[in-house]
């Protein structure tokens, strides 16, 4: 049984390998580009609205919306890289459905590229909100004894990204190859469609935790006292 798309080569040619991994992931990307030029090449502002139109407000509305619940004021200033995060992990669980599909998310190489555009992402984020400095003194806070523990915070929960996604994407792969094995006719059917929707909840906790950790870096700090509203001006 294979653990990994990574096993499978298509081509090699020394240390340089072609595997599904690979093939699927970009085929995906092409798959969502051309879908998104599709989609938008013929928007329309007026009350006559294709269905495929109708099918994306629905999908921006409902990414921004949580974005904006997370805590982010600005859902727009996020929302291409959240969602573009979010659609990829749902693809790729969607095409399960497919023959012979391996998804990519069932490798750690991809679960953990997908964790390190969140740890790129976080500070970048951040930096643009509050500055270089104000980003920074983040990581002093409450002491400067707190630097080294605030560095392995960012780190572990980058770790914990990619690991979370790799073993729930692989565990229901191998769920559904052992079903196949024994039971090749049932079980297997209900295990595949649990697995669609495992992968869309796995590709919500993922685009939510990546969304937390933004609001966590973009978070400006308020006025500890305010003035009372009875005293005299």
């Amino acid at each position: 049984m294979r653990l990994s798309p990574d096993e499978i080569i298509f081509w090699q040619y020394g240390f340089i390998k072609l595997n599904a991994t690979i093939a699927v992931t970009w085929g995906l990307m092409l798959a969502l580009t051309i879908g998104s030029k599709v989609i938008t090449s013929n928007l329309s502002t007026g009350l006559t609205r294709s269905r495929w139109q109708n099918l994306l407000e629905i999908i921006v509305t409902v990414i921004g919306k949580q974005i904006e619940e997370v805590g982010l004021s600005q859902p727009h200033k996020y929302l291409s890289f959240l969602g573009t995060i979010f659609l990829f992990v749902a693809a790729a669980s969607l095409c399960t459905i497919i023959p012979g599909y391996e998804p990519p998310t069932g490798s750690l190489s991809t679960t953990v590229a997908l964790a390190l555009c969140v740890f790129v992402a976080v500070p970048l984020f951040g930096i643009e909100e509050q500055g270089v400095g104000g980003y920074f003194k983040s990581y002093l806070k409450p002491t400067f004894i707190m630097l080294p523990f605030n560095v392995m915070s960012e780190i572990s929960r980058t770790l914990a990204l990619a690991i979370r996604l790799f073993g729930n994407m692989m565990s229901g792969a191998m769920i559904i190859g052992i079903l196949l094995t024994i039971t090749p006719f049932i079980f297997p059917i209900v295990m595949s469609l649990l697995g669609l929707l495992t992968g869309m909840v796995q590709a919500y906790i993922f685009s939510i935790l990546a969304t937390v950790y933004i609001a966590a870096a973009t978070r400006t700090r308020q006025l500890e006292t305010k003035p009372d509203s009875g005293a005299p001006h």
